[in-house]
């Protein structure tokens, strides 16, 4: 762990949000196929999808490290993942960059919580991936609670997709998504009952963004990353509270590939944080999460 970390802490910056959407072993899934087609005009982005080696070489030019994840929505979609396996050897692969986190859709019950630790013991999963509107459940809901419980007991990080979700937007029924599912005060629950797992709500949070800042104000093991938006496009209130009392908990992520970590580094610079920030929000906060605190 301790080399990892050094190894990390030399980077220009941690992606915490990065998402593999290609599979060097299955095609791309058709369903897969009609939500990615939106969400290529909701963020203007390319159609075409990096593959896993073609990330880690993107990001290992920029010197940039990353977490990565797939999302298991089988359920709410009927979409077939990206394995798990097939992200952690990559990362296992390259572990001087990439960080591999793993995705189970709650409604797979003890089946999913005893493949949640198969994969931290046998693949060195080390963080979990929920998007509640997409998985189509409430993530304060006891559904969860197997998968949940084994990844507090390793102590793990786990990221919740939170607020509005560009995957579906413009779609018929916004694609069969339940934006309530996003609200992060759902997630307050989970906080209260699991305190040793730390809990990265994804994205401002809009339109509850304020309810993401109380609950990182409210509870130690509540952290905020601002991928998904451009920071130009930030509510005002992210950027009073980081350079404020939440400096310590905000951490850079992408949603790449929808957006890229140079043009999202790019617009951080203009958007007012205050320049000691920079390297805790790019960097440190992330390396402290994943690893640590540097005690020495």
């Amino acid at each position: 762990m301790a080399a990892a970390r050094e190894a990390f802490a030399k980077l220009k910056a941690i992606d915490i949000h990065v998402h593999a959407e290609v599979s060097c072993h299955d095609p791309e899934d058709p369903i897969f196929g009609e939500f990615a087609d939106a969400a290529t005009h909701y963020f203007k982005a390319p159609r075409r999808r990096p593959t896993i080696p073609e990330t880690i070489a993107y990001y290992r030019e920029r010197q940039i490290g990353f977490v990565m994840f797939t999302v298991d929505m089988e359920a709410g979609t009927g979409i077939k993942r990206i394995r798990n396996e097939e992200i952690a050897q990559a990362a296992a692969d390259n572990s001087d960059i990439m960080i591999a986190f793993a995705s189970i859709d709650p409604h797979k019950g003890k089946r999913g919580a005893m493949e949640a630790r198969d994969l931290i013991e046998n693949h060195g999963v080390r963080g979990f991936k929920f998007h509640p509107p997409i998985q189509n459940f409430d993530p304060g809901g006891r559904m969860a609670w197997p998968l949940y419980e084994v990844i507090d007991h390793y102590k793990l990080p786990v990221i919740f997709h939170t607020g509005h979700s560009g995957m579906g937007s413009g779609m018929p029924a916004g694609g069969g998504i339940r934006l309530k599912y996003g609200q992060p005060m759902l997630i307050d629950d989970v906080a209260v009952d699991f305190p040793d797992m730390k809990i990265i709500l994804a994205h401002p949070g809009w339109p509850w963004t304020d309810e993401s800042l109380s609950m990182a104000l409210h509870k130690p093991n509540i952290f905020i990353d601002l991928s998904g938006w451009s920071p130009r496009y930030f509510p005002e209130q992210i950027i009073r509270y980081a350079n404020g009392q939440l400096g310590h908990k905000f951490l850079f992520g992408s949603d790449f590939p929808l957006i890229p970590p140079g043009k999202w580094i790019a617009a951080f610079d203009e958007a007012g944080f205050k320049p000691h920030l920079r390297d805790p929000v790019l960097r440190d906060n992330a390396l402290n999460l994943l690893f640590g605190k540097d005690d020495a």
